[in-house]
Order: structure tokens, then C-alpha cells, then sequence
């Protein structure tokens, strides 16, 4: 019996709760679950509550959590702050079909904190694309949108192009073919869509060169975090900002994962400026609340009538209410920076593991997030992720899970969020952990069979 085998009884035996309700949910709800990236084997956990650093599920079993939301919860589960704000505006009311009075001061924290000259709010990352590449097509008039290979964007038709393309299908790694990432696209969308290899300048000019009469936007995570933690290599940003300014076009950061992993988001971090920025995830501390903002003449062209810009849970008061009590007294510099060094002990003692017990995995983060590569090569693409032992990454979280750590959000293209409310006793723990798992990695080998496909 393999480690992921073994690992997978034991959380059958633990979790019957969770198989239950699974099993209720499938009545109901096609596969069981409302986001698809949440059906895993052999099921779902279902968890009943949350608070701090700590979540219970349907079994009542407490577990340390890393994954926070998959990067939403930087505050911290019911961060009490939030939950004050939150409670205060609902006894006010929790829509009003108007702007609400604290709209303004949302904007102008959002704008001040990540530089930017206007904004709008929308409700989640997946809206705030979609809303950022209408903006850049209406202002530069053209269609053409590149993309990188093995980026995520949301699930909207226009971007969902080559997320996670099989090697059968990708074509020439300097050149991919743009594949669907579902059916139901409209193939003209998908033609729409050019397609580059991250980390790779000068086989993105090529592209994008080809594209130039039409090309309206460029857009990336500046850190891709949809296959894993992968940093830019030196003067990759840089390029790509020379690129869109020679090509008119417009550079769009996606900073949906992000914005709130550094107190300024990405721009402070790498000082490359794009012309659109947007946010979603973490901004307030758990409520749905995004923002696509930039250049005050791409989003003043933004006009009523013209183009489209609408939502009736836009700039919510509850959203808004969570948002600025999260920035502003939450997720404060003092504090982002002191969960940053604990972000950097806890990927030196993964560093430390993974060498002591000689585990053939690569650690790679920076800031509050990181993430466990189960390949002996550098994540620089999507191309090198494909390297990665999906069966050993399950078997890995798996473990971890099965003895109360949630090491990161679940999936091997994703990283552990550490958040202003860890303590260092927490990261030991979470170390302590994963130390014992590396022993039993390095002694079980997990059966070709259960390797899932990417």
C-alpha cells in the first residue's frame, strides 16, 4: 500500500461526516459541489466552523489552516475587527440599491495604498477580469487579449483559454496553441486569445508582435499562483511594460491572489506599472468584494452608456464595511510585514526538511505564501509544473491533513497563506508536522496508478 493509499483510508475513517454530506449534497447539486475545483478524492471535507487561525470540520475535528481561503483570509478567520464592522453596518442595512456612504472612503484607501488613479468595485476576481479586459478592448479599440500559458483569470469565457492544457494539446512550448479550458466557448473568443510562455521575453515579443494591429491587452498574475508560487525571472515585468507601452496596448496585472500578500500589492514589490490592476481575494477579510482600477484615462472612458460597468452588489455597504475596516485596520504594514517573516520561517524550514530528509522536492515562495513542488527541477512555466508528482503532492496534503494541519489550499498548482494572525508556535507546529510526513514520503514510493492527470 502506497502513502496517498494508506493516507486516503485514514481520512475515510475519519471524516464520515463529511462522506455523508457529500452524499446528501449529490441529491441536490451536480457532482456535489458549487465550485468544481472542490470536488477531490474521495471527497470533500465539509467544515461546520472557523475562527483565527483554526477551522472545525463536520467530525468536529480542529485542524491549523495554511490554506485561509485560498489566500481571502490574510486577516484571519473571523478576524474580530471585521466581524465589529461587519455587524455594525448590518444592523444599517445590508443593501441599498444606492451608493453607500462609505464608498468613497473605500476608493480612495484602494487607490492610495496600490497606487492608483481610479477605481471601480465590482464582487470577485472573476467579474473584475472580465470587467478590465472590456475596458481595455473599449479603449484601445482592438480584441486581441494575451494571456500566459497556465495563468487563471476566472472562469469567464474570455480568458478561459490554455489554464491548464494537456501535453497533447498544448503545441510547442514557444509557441502554444490556444486550447479551451471548457466547452461551451464561442471559438471566436478563443481565437481572441493569444497565448505565451510565462518567463519567456523574447518568445512573448514574437507573439505579441504578430498580434500588434489588434492586440488591446496583455494580462498575468505578476506571480503566477495557478501553478504553484512561480516568482518572474529578472526583467521579465519590465519587458512586458516596454512591450504594451511600443505596442499599444494595455499591461493588466491580475492581482486577484496578489493584491494583499504585500502591503502594496505587486507593484511595490517588482516598481513595474501597469495600466490596470485588479483585486478580489482578501481585500475584506472574507466578504466578496473586488476592484479593477489604474490609469485615470482607460477608467474615465469608462462612461455610462458606452461601456458596460453594472452590478447591483457593486460597493455593497456590508462589502464596503469589511473592506475598509480589513485595510485599514487589519492588514496594516506593521502587520503584513511581521507575517511575512514568519511566511520566510516557514519556507526555510521546509527548505531545511526537504534537504535533511533528501525529499525530491522544490520550495518556492516568497512573502506570507509559499508552496512544495514535488519535482527536482525549478517551476519557472507552466511547462515545468507539468513535472510536478501529482500522487505525491496527494499524498503529502493528505497526511498533513489527517494529522490537523491544512498545509496550503488544496491542490498542487496552489500555496500556503500565512496570515496576521499565525504565531510563530503555529509555523513550528506546521514544521513539526511536515517533518514527519517528509520521513514517510521518503519511505513510501505512491502507485503509478493513482497519479491523476493534469
Amino acid at each position: 500500500m502506497g502513502l496517498l493509499e494508506r493516507e486516503l483510508s485514514a481520512f475515510r475513517r475519519r471524516t464520515r461526516r463529511s462522506a455523508r454530506l457529500f452524499e446528501n449534497a449529490r441529491r441536490y447539486t451536480p457532482f456535489g459541489v458549487h465550485s468544481n475545483y472542490r470536488l477531490v478524492e474521495p471527497y470533500p471535507l465539509y467544515v461546520r466552523r472557523a475562527r483565527g487561525t483554526s477551522i472545525w470540520d463536520a467530525d468536529g475535528h480542529r485542524y491549523l489552516d495554511f490554506n485561509m481561503a485560498f489566500g481571502s483570509l490574510v486577516a484571519g478567520h473571523a478576524n474580530p475587527i471585521v466581524v465589529r464592522a461587519v455587524r455594525e453596518q448590518a444592523a444599517d442595512g445590508m443593501i441599498f440599491g444606492f451608493e453607500s456612504t462609505g464608498t468613497a472612503r473605500l476608493a480612495k484607501v484602494l487607490c492610495d495604498r496600490f497606487r492608483m488613479e481610479r477605481v471601480k468595485l465590482s464582487n470577485t476576481g472573476m467579474d473584475a477580469t472580465q470587467f478590465a479586459v472590456r475596458f481595455a478592448r473599449a479603449f484601445t479599440g482592438r480584441s486581441t487579449v494575451l494571456k500566459f500559458e497556465g495563468c487563471y483569470h476566472g472562469s469567464h469565457d474570455a480568458l478561459l483559454v490554455s489554464v491548464k492544457p494537456t501535453r497533447e494539446r498544448e503545441g510547442d512550448a514557444r509557441r502554444p496553441t490556444p486550447v479551451p479550458a471548457s466547452k461551451g466557448l464561442v471559438p471566436e473568443l478563443v481565437r481572441r486569445t493569444a497565448i505565451a510562455p510565462f518567463n519567456d521575453l523574447p518568445a512573448t515579443e514574437a507573439i505579441a508582435r504578430e498580434r500588434a494591429d489588434d492586440l488591446a491587452a496583455i494580462i498575468l498574475e505578476p506571480v503566477p499562483m495557478n501553478m504553484g508560487f512561480v516568482l518572474p525571472a529578472p526583467g521579465f515585468l519590465e519587458g512586458l511594460r516596454r512591450l504594451a507601452s511600443e505596442l499599444g496596448a494595455l499591461l493588466i496585472f491580475d492581482e486577484v491572489k496578489t493584491g494583499v500578500k504585500w502591503y502594496g500589492g505587486a507593484e511595490e514589490v517588482f516598481g513595474v506599472t501597469p495600466d490596470l490592476k485588479v483585486f478580489g481575494k482578501g481585500l475584506a477579510g472574507g466578504l466578496p468584494v473586488a476592484a479593477v482600477g489604474g490609469r485615470a484615462d482607460v477608467m474615465d472612458a469608462v462612461v455610462p452608456g458606452v461601456v458596460s460597468h453594472a452590478g447591483t452588489y457593486n460597493s455593497n455597504p456590508l462589502g464596503v464595511a469589511a473592506a475598509v475596516a480589513t485595510l485599514t485596520k487589519v492588514l496594516t504594514r506593521p502587520r503584513m510585514e511581521a507575517a511575512a517573516r514568519l511566511g520566510g520561517s516557514l519556507l526555510k524550514g521546509y527548505a531545511d526538511i526537504v534537504e535533511d530528509r533528501g525529499v525530491p522536492v522544490r520550495v518556492q515562495g516568497m512573502g506570507i505564501s509559499g508552496t512544495v513542488h514535488f519535482t527536482e527541477t525549478p517551476v519557472m512555466d507552466w511547462r515545468s509544473f507539468q513535472s510536478v508528482d501529482v500522487a505525491k503532492w496527494w499524498g503529502y496534503y493528505t497526511a498533513m491533513l489527517n494529522r490537523g494541519v491544512i498545509p496550503m489550499a488544496t491542490g498542487p498548482d496552489e500555496q500556503w497563506t500565512v496570515s496576521v494572525l499565525h504565531t510563530r508556535p503555529q509555523v513550528e507546529r506546521h514544521l513539526e508536522v511536515f517533518d514527519a510526513v517528509a520521513s514517510e514520503i521518503a519511505r513510501f514510493e505512491a502507485p503509478m496508478e493513482m497519479v491523476e492527470s493534469l
